[in-house]
């Protein structure tokens, strides 16, 4: 990315799943909780082979904290063995208004 487009505040998508012990936790609540703080948008569910998935859209600076938030920090009783990014691209506009739960 070029820096005029940095400087610009370029807007920033990416998918992730969390694996490890992230169900049972309060792990999408607290991730909800860390979106709306950092003011990105996109949305967070459980899987039915245990994992959290979702997807983040912000100012890449923002998706960065977001992003490091999901792979070290989790629910306060969590625990994250890894997490998997794909999908990180630069978009033009958001897809989302705000960031909630899915079911």
């Amino acid at each position: 990315m070029s820096a005029l487009a940095k400087a610009s505040g370029a807007l920033k998508s990416v998918d992730y799943e969390v694996f490890g012990r992230v169900q049972g936790v309060c792990f999408r609540m607290y991730t909800e909780q860390e979106a709306k703080k950092l003011g990105v948008v996109g949305w967070v569910k459980n899987t039915s082979q245990g994992t959290v998935t979702g997807q983040v859209q912000g100012p890449e600076e923002k998706v960065n904290e977001m992003k490091s938030w999901l792979s070290k920090v989790g629910s306060p009783s969590s625990r994250i063995d890894k997490t998997n990014f794909s999908n990180e691209k630069e978009i033009s506009k958001l897809d989302f208004s705000d960031f909630n739960t899915r079911y």
